[in-house]
């Protein structure tokens, strides 16, 4: 196999994975049920309607619009409103997908059925399980949902995220803001720290003389040396990164006092946007598709459950390796666990296709980096093809940054549309 390089997946990246396969009269009838409609979802139920005009598909999604966590940074830093980051599933119905918007309180992943809060219940053939994150609340002392209305974790993109947004425009000139950044693993976009970047943006321009601190439960995070060269260039001693090793790691709040404290050092911001530890949201994990482990075990060929066969879990609730927990990698894990879905309905073999990633960051409107990924399945686990020239380099000029935002806006506006329009 040829090395896939960066330059390799960047003009791979935007192409549709083409799938040649004939599906087989017989299995015409099958029914695939899939739980959430986001990036692992929608991504699936309009990547198996292509390839299969006849299939039955059910998507079961709560919400009747979906808001994106990738962008949604922008939205709280005024960039743009929160009605550019949501979509409708007008067109998923227009292609003869069955989308329910209910709220799925139960599967049975032996019998393949979900039962739903009004009491019905739908069986499936293969059942897909994609429902995001939920977040482990006593993972930080003080810290719940009521706790959330005034501390914000803007971590589900939606109500959240315009709350967040109003308190950073009501808090003073010369106000401190804090992030809070939870242990590895978690959901990201919405990225901790291009968060800070973009909310730095709006500060230097409105409220110059305020200050973000970044409390990190960890040492090291992915393309710091990237971050740490824009804010020195774009926001000079404006944010404030305290490793985990440093009295960085929250571990008590008080929302009534707006106080934030890291056991040795104590806080107490105009902001507080606390971000709690996170796992697979609890419909899997009641299923025991965690297998109390907090995220499931899968094939990493197919993404199917280690535990229950016929039933596939996708995106933030999976498993995946060295995989990053992203809207990229849903998007893309759902057409490798399409692909693995109509090949058994087809009763043909099944080879797994190079599974990919890109990431992109803001540190401005203009200022954007990237990460790519190219991963193999090797000692049955999803690991990085590549570890070289992964990253924008140090040391880009502005005219580079201002290229990789392009690009990162042409990424979105594919990436939605290949789910929604």
């Amino acid at each position: 196999m040829s090395v896939l390089t960066r330059r390799h997946f960047l003009l791979a990246a935007g192409a549709t994975v083409a799938l040649s396969r004939r599906v087989s009269l017989a299995a015409r009838a099958a029914r695939v049920g899939i739980i959430g409609g986001g990036f692992g979802g929608a991504s699936l139920a309009r990547y198996l309607r292509r390839h299969d005009p006849t299939l039955s598909i059910t998507l079961i999604e709560r919400d009747t619009s979906f808001v994106t966590c990738p962008f949604s940074n922008g939205v709280i830093a005024g960039l743009y409103p929160l009605k550019q980051i949501s979509f409708g599933y007008e067109r998923l119905r227009a292609a003869k997908i069955d989308t329910v918007h209910a709220e799925a309180s139960r599967i049975d992943p032996s019998l393949k059925t979900i039962t739903l809060a009004d009491g019905r219940v739908l069986q499936f053939d293969f059942l897909v399980v994609s429902p995001g994150i939920d977040f482990v609340w006593d993972n930080i002392e003080g810290y719940s949902p009521k706790a959330a209305e005034r501390m914000p974790h803007a971590w589900k993109a939606g109500p959240q995220t315009l709350l967040l947004r109003r308190q950073i425009e009501a808090m003073p000139n010369g106000g401190l803001l804090v992030i809070s950044v939870p242990p590895l693993p978690y959901r990201c976009p919405p990225g901790p720290y291009e968060r800070a970047s973009l909310i730095a943006n709006y500060l230097k321009e409105k409220k110059p003389k305020s200050k973000i601190v970044i409390l990190d439960s960890s040492d090291a995070f992915i393309k710091q040396d990237l971050f740490m060269e824009s804010w020195k260039r774009l926001y000079p001693g404006m944010i404030e990164w305290i490793p985990g090793s440093n009295s960085g790691k929250v571990m008590r709040i008080d929302a009534a006092t707006l106080e934030v404290s890291t056991g040795f050092d104590d806080y107490k911001p105009a902001v507080a946007n606390i971000i709690p530890a996170q796992r697979a949201a609890q419909i899997a994990t009641d299923a025991g598709l965690d297998e109390g482990t907090g995220y499931c075990a899968i094939d990493p060929t197919s993404f199917e459950s280690r535990r229950y066969r016929g039933v596939y879990v996708l995106g933030d609730a999976a498993i995946a390796g060295e995989m990053p927990k992203s809207g990229f990698s849903a998007n893309n894990q759902a057409k490798v666990c399409g692909r693995a879905i109509l090949a058994k309905i087809a009763s043909k073999p099944f080879v797994t296709g190079q599974l990919l990633n890109i990431c992109y960051s803001f540190a401005g409107p203009d200022y954007a980096f990237s990460i790519v990924d190219g991963f193999d399945v090797k000692n049955d686990t999803i690991q990085l093809s590549f570890q070289d020239r992964r990253t924008t380099p140090l040391g880009a000029s502005d005219e580079e940054h201002r290229l990789e935002a392009e690009s990162a806006r042409s990424w979105y506006a594919n990436i939605t549309a290949d789910m929604f329009g």
